[in-house]
This record gives C-alpha cells, structure tokens and sequence, in this order.
C-alpha cells in the first residue's frame, strides 16, 4: 500500500475524479462537485494506492484548538474490499507522522465525525475516546463535540448529550469506512441508533494519540 500525502492545492481535477469514483452509486455520495469544495476547506489530502489502484483518501489539517493540538479528519472514503482496513491503517499512520513532526512532545486530539459504527476503527489505539459504550461523557467533552461541530460547520445542528449532527439535506463529510467482513460490537453499533448517513447525519467523535504512542510509532502498526 503506497501513501503520499500533499497539499489540497495541489490536487487535480483528474484526481478529484478518481476520488470520486469510489462512491459514485453509495452513500455518502462524494461527488467530484463536493470534493472540489472540500479541497478549499481542508489543508492536506492523503491518497493510498495498491499499485495503480486508489483504495482510499482523506482530506485533513493540522491545527491547534484553543491551543490543543488536533489532527482534523474532513472526510475520507476507503475502498469496499478486504484491504479496506490496511489503507485505513496506511493513511492513519502518514498522518500520525505528521502529528508527531507539527507537535511533538505533546498528545494530539484525533477530531471527526462518522457515518458507521465501522468508522471506530479510526481510534484503534487512542485513549480516551468519546463518545464509547457505557461512557457517560463530562461536561468538558461535550465541549469538545461543540468545539468540533463548530470547526465542521454544523454546531447549531449538534446534539451533545448524544454527539449526534442531524443532517440538513445536503451532502456531508465523515469517514465512509466499511469492513466487508469484521462487524462492529452491539455496544459500538448502539451509539448510532440516532444516526442516518442517508439523511446525512454524523456522530461527532475524537479520541487522544498520546505523544509517547506517537513517538514510539506504536499507533497504527
């Protein structure tokens, strides 16, 4: 699995196209129209390929928040085969590298928001991830889901008791990740009872890289 990483700026309408291509005729519907909106949002797209072929991106920014270093997925859509999860790991591990190099020394919030309970595979490996089964989320990290909806462009539309944004018609980003195989837990799949990725809604969710995983390279092996 080969994974580059570059700037939005720098992408091609003929790149947008082959993004576009890996959920033309699914939800979320990431058309080339919306992806070239989302090339003016985000700061870096990270691109993972099996040979010729493009299995998965992401579009991401480094940035801190109120002074927290983040790491900010937009969107990120990964190819429906069984080598679904190894370009998850592949574009998560490029991108922790970047974390470590922006911010290091210091633990970095991963911030996104999902369509599946599948998608939870994105915090393999993090502390503290909210929401979680049985977790009944502290005030603070409420904030932090208000922090995130805000920085998404949807917090007037966030439930945060259940981190949950409704969808208002339109298309909207999130990590499309399906595993053909490995099925979510019951206690997973029931924090999103709430959400319809049809309608567009999304599960607002962030967990912690801990600066001694990043600077191991434990996270993502």
């Amino acid at each position: 699995m080969l994974v580059t990483t570059k700037d939005c700026t720098a992408l091609s309408d003929a790149e947008l196209e082959e993004m576009a291509d890996l959920c033309v005729d699914r939800v979320p519907g990431f058309d080339i129209g919306f992806l070239s909106k989302e090339r003016e949002e985000w700061v870096l797209i990270t691109h993972a390929r099996e040979g010729k072929k493009l299995r998965g991106y992401s579009f991401s920014t480094l940035e801190r928040i109120g002074g927290t270093p983040a790491l900010l997925v937009g969107l990120a859509t990964v190819d429906r085969t069984l080598r679904a999860e190894a370009a998850l790991k592949a574009m998560l591990t490029d991108q922790y590298r970047r974390a470590l190099l922006a911010f290091p020394d210091e633990d970095v919030l991963l911030g996104t928001r999902l369509l599946t309970a599948d998608g939870f595979r994105v915090f393999s490996g993090l502390t503290d991830v909210v929401p979680s089964p049985g977790h009944k989320a502290t005030g603070e990290e409420r904030a932090w889901a208000r922090r995130l909806a805000k920085r998404f462009g949807s917090e007037s539309r966030l439930d945060d008791r259940a981190f949950v944004v409704k969808g208002d018609g339109s298309v909207a980003g999130g990590v499309d990740f399906v595993h053909p195989k490995n099925l979510p837990s019951d206690d997973i799949a029931g924090l999103f009872v709430r959400v319809s990725p049809e309608s567009g809604d999304r599960l607002v969710a962030f967990g912690w890289a801990m600066a001694e995983d990043l600077a191991s390279g434990k996270l993502c092996r």
